[in-house]
């Protein structure tokens, strides 16, 4: 996790956090949700991505991949996110104000896919597989930074070999361009009780 921690890659727009104004965890979690869907939606049409998937055999419709790749790759923002969130607040903040901005960010996330056309059926499922790759992601961070590259790779399409490296590089750059711009600012963040 060292180039987590001392990345100099930009995020989205932070304009709305003003360290100056005390946020509630619930505040913070829903503009985190925000910059999380503009990340990832930057992303999914980026001809990065594009030819990372190319190169793994997943078919694109319009230049957007089909929808279990497309979830991969929100799992894979959201817990950029989620890393950027426990580094900035780690011993900083009591752990029940730590566990409520993450509980803010998940939920408010999880509420703008049923609202724009996920069933609300289908979200247990789709927790369970976020809860499973945040496991994954955090035990292939703990062993060495390129191994969240490969670790979300792993997930995307069938393709292996030629790329691969370059592929899983490209991924973890992504990471660390959206966790610690976001871990630095929010460094400064005061929470307040709801």
């Amino acid at each position: 996790m060292d180039r987590f921690l001392d990345s100099d890659f930009a995020a989205g727009d932070l304009s709305e956090i003003s360290p100056r104004q005390p946020m509630s965890p619930a505040q913070l979690g829903d503009t985190v949700a925000r910059l999380v869907w503009e990340g990832f939606s930057d992303f999914l049409v980026s001809p990065a991505l594009a030819q990372i998937l190319e190169r793994r055999g997943v078919a694109l419709s319009d230049g957007i991949p089909p929808r279990r790749e497309a979830e991969e790759i929100l799992i894979f923002h959201l817990w950029a996110h989620t890393q950027a969130i426990q580094l900035a607040f780690v011993r900083r903040i009591p752990e029940h104000l730590h566990r409520s901005v993450l509980d803010s960010l998940h939920h408010a996330v999880f509420e703008d896919m049923v609202a724009n056309g996920t069933p609300r059926a289908q979200l247990p499922v789709f927790e369970q597989r976020v809860s499973a790759r945040y496991s994954e992601y955090r035990g292939a961070a703990d062993t060495s930074d390129e191994r969240v590259g490969f670790a979300v790779l792993a997930h995307l399409g069938t393709g292996a070999g030629e790329g691969s490296e370059v592929d899983a590089g490209l991924l973890t750059e992504r990471a660390m361009e959206l966790a610690h711009p976001l871990k630095d600012y929010l460094g400064d963040v005061e929470l307040s009780e709801e």
